[in-house]
């Protein structure tokens, strides 16, 4: 999600101040829920934010360095599943919406318009944007940065409610028409593709309070942060729908995997990573859960027989 360099830097400050080969439940352990694909995509296009590319996961790869893209990010786990004959995977940290249809400037080199990936044979599409369009980094900086002056209140909802209405809900409405924008330009594209939006993981606890000051945030606004992610899931979830696409929910099978969890445990980051992966997004077994929740897309998609 985040443009990497600045945001680390800003969580590093942060964090000095408040002192998945074979198919494994599809791809990790246990029993497996996969069923056999009706068929084998030819030709797999990879789009989407840093939540795709997986900044500081072993190992980086792929061009330009500024994208921060893992050969163990969810792009490469569903393609390693699926063998396409093609996979290009053209997702870049800090990307929005209008990084689909223009290049990206990275501090290590520009990524091309990331919809040029695709052609009239592309016939399977994962997107993963919408996080950077309204400003989740800096409003999870932010926060980080104002909730402790208030443990038994909400600072950051009340700053983001200063207004008198909810400013990052209203973001979160006002990209929706962008988001629409960029499936139909998918599609246009790639009129036979099978298109998966895939969703944002449970980044902090579904219940609770948190786990000050480990992460910097009061009760209420774990509350708040959470409903906020949840509005932007269902924001993506139904202009999947709209336009004729499949959702990959990765929230629900993250829940109790979150940044407050012990290493191990949790497949998101915290403020200092305990393992590979950059502040606030999915290590390599959170990588694993979101092609997971991909491969079961593809399949309640081809079981449907859409």
């Amino acid at each position: 999600m985040p443009r990497i360099r600045s945001v680390v830097r800003d969580i590093a400050i942060m964090a000095v101040t408040v002192g998945m080969c074979a198919v494994i439940g599809l791809i990790t352990t246990g029993k497996s829920e996969a069923r056999p694909l009706g068929a084998t995509p030819t030709q797999y296009v990879a789009l989407g934010d840093s939540y795709t590319s997986g900044p500081f996961i072993p190992l980086q790869t792929g061009q330009p360095p500024g994208c921060a893209r893992s050969d163990h990010n969810y792009p490469s786990m569903v393609s390693g599943t699926l063998h396409p004959a093609i996979f290009r995977d053209v997702s870049c940290s800090g990307a929005t919406t209008n990084d689909m249809t223009a290049p990206q400037t990275t501090s290590q080199g520009t990524n091309d318009p990331q919809l040029n990936a695709l052609t009239g044979k592309t016939d399977l599409v994962t997107l993963g944007i919408g996080g950077n369009d309204i400003g989740f980094a800096q409003v999870i900086v932010t926060c980080a940065k104002i909730s402790s002056t208030r443990l038994d209140g909400a600072a950051c909802r009340d700053y983001y409610n200063r207004g008198g209405t909810d400013e990052l809900a209203q973001r979160i409405r006002a990209i929706a028409p962008k988001i629409a924008s960029v499936l139909n330009g998918i599609r246009s594209r790639s009129s036979g593709a099978t298109i998966v939006v895939v969703g944002y993981p449970t980044i902090l606890p579904d219940s609770g309070p948190g786990c000050y000051p480990i992460v910097p945030l009061s009760a209420g606004d774990v509350a708040y942060l959470r409903q906020t992610e949840k509005t932007l899931n269902a924001m993506l979830a139904d202009q999947a729908g709209r336009a004729g696409a499949e959702f990959a929910d990765t929230y629900r099978s993250s829940i109790g995997h979150d940044v407050c969890q012990l290493p191990g445990t949790k497949w998101l980051e915290g403020l200092v990573p305990t393992a590979p992966a950059a502040p606030f997004h999915p290590n390599e077994l959170g990588m694993r859960n979101s092609a997971n929740a991909v491969l079961r897309a593809l399949h309640t998609q081809i079981l449907a027989g859409r």
